[in-house]
């Protein structure tokens, strides 16, 4: 079976120009999958694979947050660790207009709109995380330091 080639997007050229050491994971996309399908399809723990997550605090501003696959966000938590009276997920068209990415394929690298992003800060403990490449289907794997250099983050501790 020939290797499905790995598309080349806006979180790749970011990656590229920043020197990042990544490897490329394309897998079978599986629509509503969510992180246990790609963890699944790479034969890695779901923990390991690190959702992005596009949400907006009450006055509508967008933010990103950075969670290990297998927990959720306690929006209430992260309120309160960012000084928001509230946060909530955004809608899947308010997201894809901010990240610049179909949900399902959304990657912290390269958006396309300028956003703070939080990391759950135990995914810093992780010798390797999976993380969006920027398309359904593909993810790329790096160290957690490797992250935080491009990124920088604000580390939290909001997963549940």
């Amino acid at each position: 079976m020939a290797k499905a080639k790995s598309p080349v997007t806006a979180a790749i050229r970011v990656l590229r120009q920043a020197g990042v050491s990544f490897q490329e994971h394309p897998y079978q996309y599986q629509e509503k999958g969510g992180t246990a399908a790609s963890a699944r399809e790479l034969g890695v723990d779901e923990q390991s694979v690190v959702k992005t997550l596009i949400m907006e605090d009450e006055r509508k501003e967008p933010l990103v947050v950075l969670m290990h696959g297998h927990l959720q966000v306690s929006v209430k938590e992260l309120a309160r660790a960012i000084g928001a009276k509230s946060v909530a997920p955004c809608a899947p068209e308010t997201a894809q207009r901010h990240s610049g990415y179909l949900v399902g394929g959304t990657s912290p690298f390269g958006t396309k709109k300028k956003m703070p992003i939080y990391l759950e800060e135990s995914i810093l403990a992780l010798p390797l995380i999976y993380i969006n490449g920027g398309s359904r289907g593909f993810l790329v794997s790096m160290s957690p330091g490797e992250l935080m250099r491009v990124l920088a983050p604000v580390p939290v501790k909001v997963g549940i």
